[in-house]
C-alpha cells in the first residue's frame, strides 16, 4: 500500500515540476494585462518623439497579433525566456522583427511588473465587487421571498431564541457589503501607475507618465519612484480583504450544509449544486457549499 501510494505521489510531484519548469506557470496570467500596458506605453515613445511613428504603429500591430494568439491559445510560454514579458517580447520581435525591441525604451522589468500587477489587481477588483453585489442581490430575494419565515437562532449550536429567515439572511448581507466597501476603499490604492519609475530611480527619457495614466484610466501616478517599484502592500491589502470575504463565504456555506441536513432540514439545495453518493442512492451531498 506504501509503495503504491508513494508511486503517485511521485507521479503526481513530478507533473507539477513539469508544468512550472516547462512553462511559466501563473505568471502567464499577467498577460493580456502585460499586452495593456504595453501599448499604453508605445504609444506615449511616439506622443513624446521618442519612437517614430511608424515604428510604434509596427510595434502596436504586432502586440495586437501577439495578443490574439494567446487568446488562441497558439503560442507556448517557456521558462526559458524567464517570464511573461520576456516571452511576449520573444514573440513581438518574431512578429515585426528588431523594431520590437524598441517597445523596452524607457522602461525597466521593475516598473513593468509592477505595472501588470495594478492592471491585474484592478480588474480583479472590479470583477469581486460585481460578484459579491450578485450574491447580496440573491441573499435579499431569498430574505423577500421567506419574511413570514420563523427558525431557531442558535448560540453554541443551541437553539436560543427565534429569529425570522430573512433576517439571518439579511446579516449576510451586511457583511458582504463590508466587504464590497473594503475592496472599494482598496481600489483608490490599486489604481495608480507605477510605471515610469525605471528600475528605481527614473529614466533620462523625455517620457509622460501622466499620458500612459491617462491611457490605462489610472487616478494618478506614483510620486516617489523607489516606493513604486519596491512596495506590494497594495497586494497584501487586497489578500487580508479577500481572506474575511472567504471567511464570510466559509461561513454562511457551513450553514448551508448544516440546514440542509436530516438533523435541521431548514432547506432544500437545488441538485444542480448538489451530488449523490457512489453507494447510497437516498444521500444528497452538498458539495458546492462544501467546496467554498
Amino acid at each position: 500500500m506504501s509503495k503504491l501510494w508513494g508511486g503517485r505521489f511521485t507521479k503526481q510531484t513530478n507533473a507539477l515540476v513539469e508544468e512550472y519548469t516547462s512553462s511559466i506557470g501563473f505568471d502567464k496570467q499577467l498577460a493580456e494585462e502585460d499586452i495593456q500596458g504595453s501599448l499604453a506605453h508605445v504609444s506615449m515613445l511616439g506622443k513624446c518623439g521618442i519612437v517614430p511613428a511608424e515604428d510604434v504603429e509596427t510595434i502596436k500591430a504586432g502586440l495586437n497579433k501577439v495578443l490574439e494568439r494567446i487568446r488562441e491559445g497558439s503560442i507556448t510560454f517557456s521558462v526559458s525566456d524567464e517570464d511573461i514579458h520576456m516571452n511576449i517580447e520573444k514573440n513581438l520581435i518574431e512578429e515585426v522583427g528588431p523594431v520590437g525591441g524598441k517597445l523596452h525604451t524607457g522602461r525597466s522589468r521593475n516598473d513593468q511588473v509592477a505595472t501588470d500587477m495594478h492592471l491585474y489587481l484592478r480588474n480583479r477588483v472590479v470583477a469581486l465587487t460585481g460578484m459579491l453585489h450578485e450574491l447580496q442581490t440573491a441573499l435579499i430575494g431569498q430574505a423577500k421571498d421567506n419574511l413570514d419565515t420563523i427558525i431557531p437562532g442558535y448560540t453554541h449550536l443551541q437553539r436560543a431564541q427565534p429569529i425570522l429567515f430573512a433576517h439571518h439572511l439579511m446579516a449576510y448581507v451586511s457583511m458582504f457589503q463590508r466587504d464590497i466597501d473594503r475592496l472599494i476603499d482598496s481600489y483608490k490604492r490599486i489604481n495608480v501607475l507605477p510605471l515610469g519609475a525605471g528600475a528605481l530611480a527614473g529614466t533620462t527619457f523625455p517620457i509622460d507618465r501622466h499620458f500612459v495614466a491617462e491611457q490605462l484610466g489610472f487616478d494618478g501616478v506614483y510620486e516617489n519612484s523607489l516606493d513604486a517599484v519596491s512596495d506590494r502592500d497594495f497586494i497584501l491589502e487586497f489578500l487580508s480583504d479577500a481572506s474575511i470575504i472567504m471567511m464570510h463565504l466559509s461561513r454562511l456555506s457551513e450553514e448551508l450544509v448544516l440546514w440542509s441536513s436530516t438533523e435541521f432540514n431548514f432547506i432544500e439545495l437545488d441538485d444542480a449544486f448538489c451530488t449523490g453518493s457512489s453507494i447510497m442512492p437516498q444521500k444528497k451531498n452538498p458539495d458546492v457549499p462544501e467546496l467554498v
